[in-house]
């Protein structure tokens, strides 16, 4: 048996949208990342691409039922670990708590 490609992501939750008291802006998504528990941890993940992945019923024109959104991690939000990322289109509601794969590029090393 052959042995398994490298993995080049690493999953994330989707907590929310960056907000305040009374208002949120929906054009900032919050995420968690797996293994991300201080503000040192992002300086990796900054300007990575990040995968929302749903499934459609009707396939495309080349047969692909999966729909990907991207996006890209712009900055860290906190202290612990989570990051403020801005997508090509906004995250839909139905989105919160669910998973997004974050690429392990662009590299910047």
């Amino acid at each position: 048996m052959a042995p398994r490609p490298p993995r080049l992501h690493v999953d994330g939750a989707i907590l929310g949208y960056q907000r305040g008291l009374r208002t949120q802006n929906n054009s900032v998504s919050l995420i968690k990342i797996k293994g991300v528990d201080s503000k040192d941890e992002v300086d990796f993940y900054l300007g990575k691409r990040i995968a929302f992945i749903t499934k459609a019923d009707v396939a495309d024109k080349y047969g692909n039922k999966f729909r990907v959104n991207w996006g890209k991690v712009c900055r860290a939000h906190g202290a612990n670990g989570v990051v403020r990322c801005r997508f090509r289109r906004n995250l839909p509601p139905q989105s919160i708590g669910g998973k997004v794969r974050v690429m392990l590029y662009p590299s910047r090393v």
